[in-house]
């Protein structure tokens, strides 16, 4: 490989040092200059730059020759003119070429949402890289960005702030170190580099921190470049209202984009609870109809006696009661959207009349004569088996044909596990601040009950548990399993029984890793105060700071700001 040589490193390196705004950066960033050109052999003792015919691959240190060309190489890519998600993926690539890095990721705080979430990473998945959203002061990532301040963990396994969100590492089985270092953006911080790496002592991980904070000046006008647009594509394809980029849901967001320009048949599909009315409204908002009405009929609510007249509207002595015309959902939906849910309950006589209407646009109401025209859009949804509905003559086959022109699937949210922590945390502070108050989040072992639990009421159940937890929570700020109702306390049994299971070591060291647990709970509980928790778990301060010391955890990590929200 060739050396850099004395004027490619003036010309590269120092024009990029303009980008140092805090005097302490300045400073990092001369410090490391200044050694690696030292250790190159491009500064003498003396502190004069000497000649690059000096300098000879066997007199440099290794390690620093690479930190010089990955440096060198960096300023390269940001000076080039390509687009800026390749200029940081570009970036990651070098990275990975000249340090210990497993895996490494740029994080970036979304304008509109406030959401940390990945947008340029090395050697993580599709899958995992939409695993990685944070929020302010959540785990390593949410803390270095909400204190602006690096950070780096010896061994993730012993660190209760890592989260391990993406599900990229096998803790058990990998020995991993990880640095984080914020993204200075002007005068603010919005965003983050980090980077998986071997597992190192203390003075190399220092040593790589003060490497990354000179990379994460460098790549600054590229990761503002990348803000200011991430927001784009996520924002265009994700409706309103809706919470959660799953891959299922990013199939769900690209399919309502597809079908709300047109005026075709949309027919919803999912279990009760998992937002078909959302999406229905949401189909409604982006079409071309969305100044007009949008109505709504849950068929299953209606006694098949007054299925018709709702829909279809009457005259006035059309039958006993009927004291005044009415109109039908039909005819207040014209020019706009109508939205018939649960559309499998209808009766097989009221299937024929809406049949013809599909077909022709137009009806008569209930005991009249006159033929009504309408311009309506049509949007359908059921949680039945329409198809098996069919075969077994419960449900017309040429309707069946006629609604499900343009068919879209909600998932129930066990098949999208992803969404639960951020759906869960959308409810949680919504009921939070309906009642004044705010910093509630959740711990640990809820989190994991939340995910481990089968939700089989979906979105509405999830919704009405964190209604119920908010109520429950009294004057605290940390949800806890007790918080939760029975059945999701049952699923936290069967977290710790898995958890037990799957565990290799015997009795003491089964117990110890329920006790350590307690122990993080607890601290979590009490933000990091060490009486405080020691109290809550019935124990003296002394016992509390020797169990502490004994799991190795810093109670100084668990302490949270004002601003902190899970």
């Amino acid at each position: 490989m060739k050396k850099a040589t004395r004027n490619e490193i003036q010309r590269h390196i120092l024009p990029n040092f303009e980008l140092f705004a805090d005097f302490w950066l300045e400073v990092e960033f001369l410090f490391c200059y200044i050694k690696v050109m030292f250790n190159a052999g491009v500064i003498s003792t003396t502190g004069s730059l000497v000649a690059s015919t000096q300098t000879t691959p066997e007199a440099a240190d290794v390690n620093t020759e690479s930190q010089l060309r990955l440096l060198f190489d960096l300023t390269q890519v940001m000076n080039s003119a390509i687009a800026v998600e390749d200029a940081l993926d570009a970036a990651l690539v070098l990275m990975a070429k000249h340090m210990h890095m497993m895996r490494g990721s740029i994080t970036l705080i979304s304008p509109q949402t406030g959401e940390i979430r990945i947008e340029s990473s090395w050697g993580l998945t599709q899958a995992e890289r939409q695993r990685g959203r944070y929020r302010a002061g959540e785990g390593v990532i949410g803390r270095v960005i909400m204190t602006g301040k690096p950070m780096y963990v010896t061994n993730v396994f012993d660190e209760p702030l890592f989260l391990n969100k993406t599900r990229s590492r096998n803790l058990k089985s990998e020995s991993i170190s990880f640095i984080c270092v914020p993204i200075r953006l002007c005068d603010r911080v919005g965003g983050a580099l980090s980077v998986d790496h071997l597992l190192a002592d203390a003075a190399t991980l220092e040593e790589e921190m003060r490497l990354l904070i000179i990379i994460a000046a460098l790549l600054r006008d590229a990761a503002l470049q990348m803000q200011l647009a991430m927001d784009e594509k996520s924002e265009s394809a994700r409706p309103k209202n809706f919470v959660g980029n799953s891959e299922k849901m990013e199939i769900v967001y690209t399919q309502i984009a597809q079908v709300a320009s047109s005026a075709t048949t949309v027919f919803l599909h999912g279990e009760s609870g998992t937002g078909k009315e959302l999406a229905a409204k949401a189909i409604h908002i982006a079409s071309a109809r969305a100044r007009k009405p949008f109505i709504s009929l849950n068929c299953a609510t209606l006694p098949e006696t007054l299925v018709e007249s709702e829909i279809f509207g009457h005259e006035r002595g059309a039958f006993t009661g009927a004291n005044a015309i009415r109109k039908g959902r039909f005819e207040l939906a014209n020019g706009g959207t109508l939205f018939l849910d649960e559309v499998g309950e209808l009766p097989l006589l009221t299937q024929a009349k809406l049949l013809r209407v599909l077909q022709e646009r137009s009806f008569e109401r209930l005991g009249g004569m006159e033929t009504i025209h309408v311009d309506v859009r049509f949007i359908t949804a059921t949680n039945r088996n329409l198809e098996q509905m069919v075969e077994d003559g419960l449900f017309r086959r040429d309707l069946y044909y006629r609604l499900n022109v343009f068919p879209i699937n909600l998932p129930p949210l066990r098949e999208r596990t992803d969404d639960i922590l951020p759906l869960a945390t959308h409810f949680l502070q919504k009921f939070a601040e309906a009642t004044g108050r705010r910093h509630v989040q959740f711990s640990e072992k809820v989190r994991e009950i939340l995910q481990e639990y089968f939700w089989p009421g979906n979105i509405r159940e999830l919704e009405n548990v964190m209604e119920r937890t908010v109520l429950l929570l009294g004057q605290e700020h940390m949800v806890f399993p007790q918080h939760l109702p029975l059945a999701l306390q049952n699923a936290a049994v069967r977290v710790v029984r898995r958890t037990l299971v799957a565990f290799d070591g015997g009795l003491q060291e089964r117990m110890d890793a329920q006790e350590r647990s307690y122990i993080v709970e607890a601290l979590e509980w009490s933000c990091g105060k060490i009486g405080k928790a020691a109290s809550h778990l019935g124990l003296t301060e002394r016992v509390m700071g020797l169990r502490i010391k004994k799991y190795g955890l810093n109670y100084k990590g668990f302490r949270r700001t004002g601003k902190n929200i899970v």
